[in-house]
């Protein structure tokens, strides 16, 4: 090889404002990440570990070991769209967050029919109970 190059990485290239953005994602930690992406996952803090699996973000699956689940299901919630976007390649921004957003209305609608149904459950339990 000449002059150092090494076709296995990928080629190195200066931003300037207003130009195109490079798409960094799946190329992990030591690549930047663009506007848009950092931010709470509702879907990475209530669907962790499955989350984690499907965004190719494997550490989520400490959330399954008792007493550190808890910890890392918040470290998730705050830190799981950066690791999803260094871990799994994307096709754009939009892309990203378009999948992201699927994954927090999942969450909603974990969130709100678990509400419900304890709702539900604190009116009609005594409502149907014999004293």
């Amino acid at each position: 090889m000449s002059d150092n190059i090494n076709p296995y990485n990928p080629p190195k290239s200066v931003v300037r404002p207003g130009a195109e953005q490079v798409n960094t994602s799946g190329m992990g930690k030591d690549y930047p990440i663009p506007e848009g992406v950092s931010g709470w996952s509702w879907g990475a803090f209530c669907w962790n570990w499955i989350w984690g699996l499907g965004n190719k973000t494997y550490i989520a699956l400490l959330a399954m070991f008792p007493y550190i689940g808890f910890l890392v299901a918040l470290w998730m919630g705050f830190k799981g769209r950066e690791m999803a976007w260094q871990n799994k390649r994307w096709d754009s921004v939009e892309h990203f967050n378009q999948s992201q957003r699927k994954w927090s209305m999942w969450a909603a609608i974990l969130f709100g029919g678990g509400l419900l149904f304890g709702i539900l459950a604190a009116v009609l339990v005594p409502l149907f109970s014999k004293h």
